[in-house]
């Protein structure tokens, strides 16, 4: 069932509406996204101050197409946003140029009121997503600045930033927004029935083939020798920088292994009211005063050591290396027969899954739930083989129900080598949504509507609210929500 938001109707959830607002990041990057003042209804001009000469030039800028409270929509914008959705792999041929710009002006709405209610950004978050998507950006041009300014029309490094800072932050507080909107909207069972039955029979939904995964992991063991050799280096680089002033930056850039160092411009904020970070890292970083570097500690990512930057009231910025120990072919041989000795004695009946997931799996998120997974989308243990993770899809295609696959070579988030096995169990073939069987499917659809509704009518409610005016060609679109005030 598709769920249609006002002024676009490729959007079909709540979920698609946070991806397109993320998909339209960059849309603005040479609009006029600054608070303003007054807007004039005729084509605007700036004067422009010639730095070397000290003169004045007038130079002409985009005609305002609408003004949304403290903010603006530039004639350019629906073409550039356009451009990058396309650019994105969108198919644009069913998005009218109305629908689009309808789009553009709910963002401005969300932005303008998330300024009203106070609600707060993080300037440093901000200033590590411009640092990410800038390198993001130069891979596409083999690295050179000059050829990314000269694409998007831009004189110096340091306008671009400027420009990319206000645009994050304008679509960071209107997500942020619409995350209020609807933060507290729940759906009772009473109105999943309701939603449900109120659905024609011949328009329910269908639901794909869906079945039960489960695994068990062998992980190569690390030698204690080899743990003592990572916390002796990381200890001899927190000396270094303590007793003989060495930069802490060059540790990180010279041995640290996290790759989001580098993508982050070496700074990683955190917030303590938003946990960002595992919950070892935090619990540390936050004991530290600044400047002071922390003692050699361990997460699932590896060994690291921090380095407390600077605080600012509930924002710490701080900096860490990050080293892995590795593990030695020995012990991967050994993780790998392991498995294969576990294998068999499933295969054999000496043991169920269950038992031998309880006993012998190194996992220990599913080992005592019998090694099932858990669906990230639907948090359940039924996954569809349509939404289904292509890797994982690509595991267990061939897999008979209650077959045990034989032992894959895997890795997971954090890059380390694993070995599994998989099974999978209680499969259902594609059919016509059941009350009873899909109940967390359903309610998920009817909390989406909810949501949608809870959105509609907050815009409703702040278009008569707020200071809108629609401009020339674009009064000629006939808006689904009420831009014009009619």
């Amino acid at each position: 069932m598709q769920l249609k938001t006002n002024n676009l109707k490729f959007i079909i959830n709540l979920k698609h509406i946070v991806v397109l607002s993320i998909t339209l990041l960059f849309v603005n990057v040479m609009s006029a996204q600054e608070i303003i003042e007054e807007v004039k209804e005729k084509e605007e001009t700036v004067k422009k101050v010639d730095t070397v000469k000290n003169n004045f030039t007038i130079q002409k800028v985009d005609g305002v197409a609408a003004v949304i409270g403290d903010y603006i929509v530039l004639d350019s914008d629906l073409d550039k946003a356009f451009l990058q959705l396309e650019a994105q792999g969108v198919n644009t041929k069913d998005i009218t140029r109305c629908e689009l710009f309808g789009k553009l002006l709910e963002d401005k709405l969300y932005a303008h009121h998330a300024v009203q209610d106070s609600i707060h950004v993080s300037d440093a978050e901000i200033r590590q997503n411009v640092n990410y998507q800038i390198q993001q950006f130069l891979q596409q041009v083999n690295g050179s600045m000059e050829k990314l300014l000269k694409i998007y029309n831009i004189e110096d490094e340091k306008s671009f930033r400027d420009e990319m800072f206000e645009i994050n932050k304008s679509n960071k507080l209107a997500q942020e927004m619409q995350a209020k909107i609807v933060e507290e909207i729940e759906v009772t069972p009473d109105e999943v029935r309701i939603f449900f039955n109120k659905i024609p029979e011949e328009d329910r939904p269908t639901f794909g083939t869906e079945l039960k995964v489960s695994q068990i992991i062998a992980e190569p063991k690390v030698s204690e020798e080899e743990n003592q050799r990572i916390i002796d280096r990381l200890k001899s680089f927190k000396a270094d920088v303590e007793e003989n002033g060495a930069s802490f930056r060059s540790k990180v850039v010279l041995y640290g292994e996290d790759p989001g160092m580098k993508q982050s411009g070496y700074i990683y904020t955190l917030d303590r009211k938003k946990p960002k970070m595992v919950k070892e890292f935090r619990e540390v970083a936050f004991l530290l005063q600044e400047g002071e570097v922390s003692d050699p500690f361990k997460t699932d990512f590896g060994y690291h050591i921090i380095k407390l930057e600077k605080i600012r009231g509930q924002e710490y910025d701080v900096s860490h290396v990050l080293m892995v120990p590795k593990v030695s072919n020995a012990a991967v041989e050994e993780a790998k027969e392991r498995l294969n000795a576990i294998r068999k004695h499933i295969v054999d009946g000496d043991l169920t899954f269950a038992e031998a997931a309880k006993e012998s799996s190194d996992e220990k998120e599913t080992k005592y739930d019998g090694g099932q997974l858990i669906n990230p989308q639907t948090q359940d243990y039924n996954f569809e083989l349509t939404r289904m993770d292509p890797e994982l899809y690509a595991q267990i295609q061939n897999l008979k129900d209650n077959e045990v696959s034989l032992v894959l070579k895997d890795e997971d988030r954090n890059s380390k080598l694993k070995f599994k096995i998989l099974m999978v169990t209680d499969r259902v073939d594609e059919h016509e949504a059941d009350y009873a069987r899909d109940y967390l499917k359903i309610k998920d659809q009817a909390l989406n509507e909810k949501k949608v509704k809870a959105i509609e009518a907050w815009q409703t409610e702040k278009i008569l609210d707020t200071y809108i005016k629609i401009s020339g060609k674009h009064r000629d679109c006939n808006y689904s929500s009420n831009w014009l005030k009619k």
